[in-house]
This record gives structure tokens, C-alpha cells and sequence, in this order.
């Protein structure tokens, strides 16, 4: 159980890409395979007893690929996977709208995030987001948290292209969840939130 009497830091995911493998237009749970090493990742969150919190843009239900019964099938089935490796999220948003809805709580803008700030008494400043794709990176710089591109799901192809845009909107770039760990660990301790925000930093293992 969270505990609110407090704000502190938190760990913000992305679901596809992040957590589990990308699958066009995911909606059915026997689809859903999870990252390698994504659920020992969390499970290692879970022990600090941080709090950790899924943002998702499901578009697709917006454009009528899935409702919103499948989406939360693939979330149980995500659950369950993870429980299998003693890990837990605490709690799950996503926004079903199209990118033309203007909705705030779609990815680039902030607002599963300030939901999940809420609802979990998180301090966002001192907090990670770690994403596959540049509106997860922005909407994580739009609250001040510090940002991780993982080069699972999109995560690759976004990283070049921001290169050759010569754009930094990532703190840290790596090939997974796992990988980021030692990152997300040292922004996510007590003294992370209150050191200057770092250079931007690659993790150099397949380069």
C-alpha cells in the first residue's frame, strides 16, 4: 500500500514498448509478452516501496480497433505476468482519444501524470518517466521528472531521430527497462531529486 502522508518520488512507464513487447494495436491477452527483465526492473521499485504507475496512450480505442474491456483483459494479463515475478503496479491510466482530440491527459500533455501525482502523492520533480517514444519524453519534461528512453518498442527509431533533430529530451538513453535501472535507482534516492539534472547520458552497450 502507497502511503499519501508524504510526497516523494515515483517511477512513471509507458506500457508497450516499456513493459511489454510493441504489438500494433494490442487487445488480446495471449499477445501480450512482456520486455525482458521489465518485471525484475519493477519488482527492484517495488522493494524501495516506491510507487510506480503505468501512462498509456490507447488510441486505439479511439479509432474503434479495441473498447475498453479489451484493454483492461491485456492489463490483467500484464498483471498477472508481473505477479509472477513479485512485481506490482499500482496504478494504471491510459487515454483511449485521438491525437486530435486535444485531451490533456494525452501523451505529450502531462495529464496521467498529474493524475498518477495525485493519486499517489508523487513529488514529479523527483520523479522518473521511461518511455519508447518522444511524447513520453515530453510529457515527462512538461512536469520537471527526469526522462529515460529505452530502446525497446519505438525507442531506436526515436533516438535517431531526435539525434539528427538534435534534440536532447531524454536524461538517459539505454536498451531496456532493466538497463535503466541503475539510472532510475540513483534519480529515484532521496538525494536524486535535489542534484542538477544531468548532461544527457547513453548507456553505450550496443553502440
Amino acid at each position: 500500500m502507497v502511503s499519501l502522508t508524504a510526497r516523494g518520488p515515483g517511477l512513471l512507464l509507458d506500457r508497450d514498448g516499456v513493459i511489454n513487447e510493441e504489438c500494433h494495436y494490442l487487445h488480446r491477452p495471449e499477445d501480450a509478452i512482456l520486455v525482458p527483465g521489465a518485471a525484475q526492473a519493477i519488482a527492484m521499485v517495488n522493494r524501495l516501496a516506491l510507487p510506480v504507475a503505468v501512462v498509456s496512450n490507447q488510441a486505439g480505442i479511439g479509432r474503434g480497433h479495441y473498447g475498453e474491456p479489451e484493454y483492461q483483459a491485456v492489463t490483467r494479463a500484464i498483471a498477472a505476468m508481473l505477479a509472477e515475478h513479485s512485481a506490482h503496479i499500482d496504478a494504471w491510466y491510459f487515454c483511449p482519444h485521438l491525437p486530435d482530440a486535444g485531451c490533456p491527459c494525452r501523451k505529450p500533455r502531462p495529464g496521467m501524470l498529474l493524475a498518477a501525482a495525485g493519486d499517489l502523492g508523487l513529488e514529479l520533480g523527483r520523479s522518473v518517466m521511461v518511455g519508447d517514444n518522444q511524447s513520453d519524453l515530453e510529457a515527462g519534461r512538461a512536469v520537471t521528472a527526469r526522462t529515460v528512453l529505452v530502446r525497446t518498442g519505438y525507442g531506436q527509431a526515436v533516438e535517431a531521430a531526435l539525434a539528427a533533430q538534435g534534440r536532447e529530451l531524454a536524461d538517459h538513453i539505454t536498451d531496456s527497462l532493466a538497463t535503466a535501472i541503475p539510472f532510475i535507482l540513483a534519480a529515484l534516492a532521496p538525494q536524486g531529486g535535489q542534484q542538477d539534472r544531468p548532461r544527457q547520458a547513453r548507456d553505450q552497450a550496443r553502440r
